[in-house]
């Protein structure tokens, strides 16, 4: 596998900070408004009301209340699911989007407005400098049989996480493994904590690896350089899983993204 160059690095930090800052990233997310119990289906700041109805969201609004659907103003009952994202929301509100999503069996609307707090003091990403030293040979170890584990969330709930196997890679001669999932291109993803994780000069208090699918005999390039914050270090409303039991390295790891930086 080719080696990560300095420029490669540069291109990507340089796209990862535009996605982020972009009108409906993740520091557009201003609120999440989970639908359960909610007396009338009012939502505190928005129009209509907003109801759980078998495996839908019931959205019940007037022409005057300003909300439009699929482009056309919202006028009576319609019946949403879940969005695939922040820009593609069928239910928008001025210039705030207005994304239906279900977790758990628990539906919730998410208000993604351009004009949030974070995203107006945004000021950048606290990176460490790109070192050939963080691009290690990594080696995939499937489980024979996937697991869940419950691990906290960024909310304070339990949920599951679901793991398919471990990622193992050497610093300074040791070897350390982190749990990964696999996404559904391959991809692998690890939720981790390390010495650095967050003391006050350090890093976030856990951040994310996302190594690129493994080939067919496991071994994959582990890039430390593109260690991400997750992303409610950018916002306070995400549902962040914590790292699972074993997922805290005993070593500082002072590479990646580190903090958000605001002004």
């Amino acid at each position: 596998m080719s080696t990560p160059t300095l420029q490669e690095w540069q291109d990507w930090h340089r796209r990862r900070t535009a996605t982020v800052s972009q009108p409906y990233g993740p520091l557009a997310l201003a609120a999440t408004h989970w639908l359960a119990g909610r007396p009338g289906g009012r939502i505190e700041g928005l129009p209509g009301t907003w109801t759980e109805e078998d495996d839908a969201v019931v959205l019940r609004a007037g022409a005057d209340d300003g909300l439009t659907v699929d482009g056309e103003p919202a006028d009576g009952e319609i019946r949403l699911g879940e969005d695939t994202g922040p820009d593609v929301t069928r239910v928008v509100h001025g210039a705030r989007h207005l994304l239906v999503l279900r977790r758990a069996g628990q539906w919730a609307v998410r208000d993604y407005d351009p004009a949030a707090p974070a995203r107006r003091t945004f000021a950048g990403i606290e990176v460490s400098p790109f070192d050939e030293r963080w691009v290690r040979p990594g080696l995939f170890r499937p489980y024979a049989r996937g697991r869940t584990v419950q691990v906290p969330h960024a909310d304070g709930q339990q949920r599951g996480l679901g793991l398919a196997g471990e990622l193992a890679f050497t610093l300074d001669g040791d070897e350390h493994t982190l749990q990964v999932a696999v996404e559904g291109d391959g991809s692998l993803w690890a939720v981790f904590a390390d010495a650095t994780s967050g003391s006050g000069s350090g890093s976030y208090r856990f951040r994310f690896l996302r190594p690129p699918a493994p080939a067919e005999d496991g071994t994959v390039t582990v890039d430390l350089n593109r260690t991400l914050l997750p992303p409610c270090a950018f916002a306070d409303h995400f549902l962040c899983p914590f790292p699972p039991p074993g997922n805290t390295l005993p070593v500082a790891l002072p590479a990646g993204e580190r903090n958000r930086i605001v002004h």
